[in-house]
């Protein structure tokens, strides 16, 4: 037997091919919302593709909310019209992955928001995480070490304290990246290590004496290297 390793972009060619397929199957079928689909190892037959890519195409849909997967039961089309689901599909084949200004400009976006909501609906159990992550963050960066994802595991904590899930999920979505190229993407590697630690501390405590409007504030002058680096490039 044959065994072969994608590369990352092969892997993704290979989704989005999947992709397109599974739309050309609904349009075929006629499927409507609530309709079910073949069960992934008919399409990885019928795709000639292994189950794992079908699975993760299916996943990508779901993310999107033009399939839903329920246990024991299959996927389904979700409740969206053929029309707005095939330009939703061709928006999603189109995308490309993103690039650092893309990527950076995403991340500072969802933080503003995300310090503000935190401010207002932070608990004292979300309290007790960002204070955690904030003390690795300040241990490693005062040892002289890199702190990258201690930092990042701080603010994660923000955003799960901000009680939005979407918002959360996006978050998820976009550290894995930051994390695997820290030494471009890094936020407080770009300033002097004692203003992050106080840059950090001044955002926590916004966020702790529950005023969102300084809370957004302290995280936008966080920010404002990274902003300077970002629009000079």
């Amino acid at each position: 037997m044959k065994f072969e390793v994608l590369t990352k972009y092969e892997s993704e060619a290979t989704q989005k091919e999947v992709i397109s397929k599974i739309r050309d199957l609904i349009n075929q079928k006629n499927l409507e919302p609530g309709d079910k689909l073949p069960s992934e190892r008919s399409l990885s037959e019928k795709f000639e593709v292994s189950r794992g890519c079908v699975r993760d195409a299916i996943q990508k849909l779901e993310l999107y909310g033009l399939l839903k997967s329920m246990p024991q039961s299959g996927t389904f089309v979700a409740n969206i019209g053929v029309i707005a689901l095939n330009g939703m599909i061709e928006d999603i084949l189109s995308l490309e992955e993103p690039d650092f200004k893309s990527l950076v400009e995403t991340r500072i976006l969802l933080e503003l928001k995300t310090a503000r909501l935190a401010a207002l609906r932070r608990s004292d159990e979300d309290l007790v995480k960002m204070r955690i992550a904030l003390d690795a963050y300040n241990k490693k960066v005062n040892a002289g070490e890199d702190a990258v994802q201690q930092d990042l595991v701080f603010h994660l904590a923000i955003a799960r304290a901000a009680g939005n899930s979407t918002m959360n999920t996006f978050m998820l979505i976009i550290t894995p990246e930051i994390i695997t190229n820290f030494a471009k993407y890094h936020v407080c590697e770009k300033n002097d290590p004692v203003i992050g630690i106080k840059e950090h501390e001044d955002i926590f405590e916004a966020i702790r004496k529950g005023d969102p409007k300084e809370a957004k504030q302290k995280m936008k002058d966080h920010f404002r290297v990274l902003y300077q680096y970002l629009y000079n490039i």
